[in-house]
């Protein structure tokens, strides 16, 4: 079951798959990969799950593999 994590961890998490931050817009930073793009808010304190979920998806990864990720860094 996904729990809800802060958008620093996320963004470490992009960081580590090799995704880069090419714009911010407003309160929301776009990370792309190849033809892969995710949206990240930063205003808020946790990202819940079903975001969550929505952006585990536009990486191309599963949630365990997130997990094992996450658990890295």
């Amino acid at each position: 079951m996904l729990k809800p994590i802060s958008h620093r961890k996320l963004i470490r998490v992009l960081n580590y798959l090799g995704f880069t931050a090419v714009r911010q817009k407003g309160s929301h930073l776009i990370f792309t990969k190849n033809s892969k793009m995710v949206v990240v808010p930063i205003h808020t304190k946790e990202i819940g799950r079903g975001l969550l979920r929505t952006m585990i998806d536009d990486m191309e990864i599963s949630k365990k593999e997130f997990y094992k990720i996450l658990e890295k860094i």
